[in-house]
């Protein structure tokens, strides 16, 4: 299963690095639109959104299209997020490249967080997410209760992805042109 995930990941990223800057933008502005209209994440308190990284969807345009939601974002500290509330003015550049929060910013407690949206190499109409390798996602949702969106180009909707025994499923697959509530077997979390 890790050599067919790594041979995935690989296929994936390749095609979401292959889109124009024009294409993400159209793709990430769709996305953003959907999710703004989406009754769950208007009625959240607090939803953890993520900075795009590599051709990623950007969520920019989310985070100000519903200002009544307190929006936080992770900060990487060794090899799990920390959350912080999200200042445009206090981003700095960790050394993997991504923009993040400050060290020095207030911690936001996981159980504080009614909605994630996870990025990922690509998802699955099940809730099955392909990450980047690293387990940083796969760490903190372990222990977070939140509700799972995973947010995706339509490309890197695969109708099945190979899932291990720690692999956490979504709840929801966004893309910018589908809504997807998935529907998983019986005992997946």
């Amino acid at each position: 299963m890790h050599m067919e995930k790594s041979q995935l990941r690989q296929h994936f990223r390749a095609l979401r690095e292959s889109l124009s800057e024009g294409e993400v933008v159209a793709a990430s502005t769709a996305l953003c639109q959907r999710l703004a209209g989406w009754p769950i994440l208007q009625g959240a308190r607090v939803a953890l959104a993520y900075l795009a990284f590599r051709n990623e969807i950007d969520l920019g345009g989310l985070l100000n299209r519903l200002p009544v939601v307190q929006w936080v974002v992770p900060r990487v500290q060794g090899k799990e997020l920390v959350l912080h509330r999200y200042d445009p003015v206090r981003l700095v550049r960790h050394h993997f490249g991504m923009l993040e929060p400050a060290a020095d910013l207030p911690v936001v407690a996981v159980a504080q967080v009614d909605v994630v949206l996870v990025p990922g190499v690509a998802f699955d109409r099940h809730g099955g997410r392909l990450g980047f390798g690293g387990g940083f996602y796969d760490r903190f949702l372990a222990r977070c209760s939140a509700l799972r969106m995973g947010v995706t180009y339509d490309l890197c909707l695969a109708d099945r992805l190979p899932m291990g025994s720690y692999d956490l499923y979504m709840d929801w697959v966004c893309t910018p042109t589908q809504l997807i509530q998935c529907e998983r077997e019986a005992g997946k979390s």
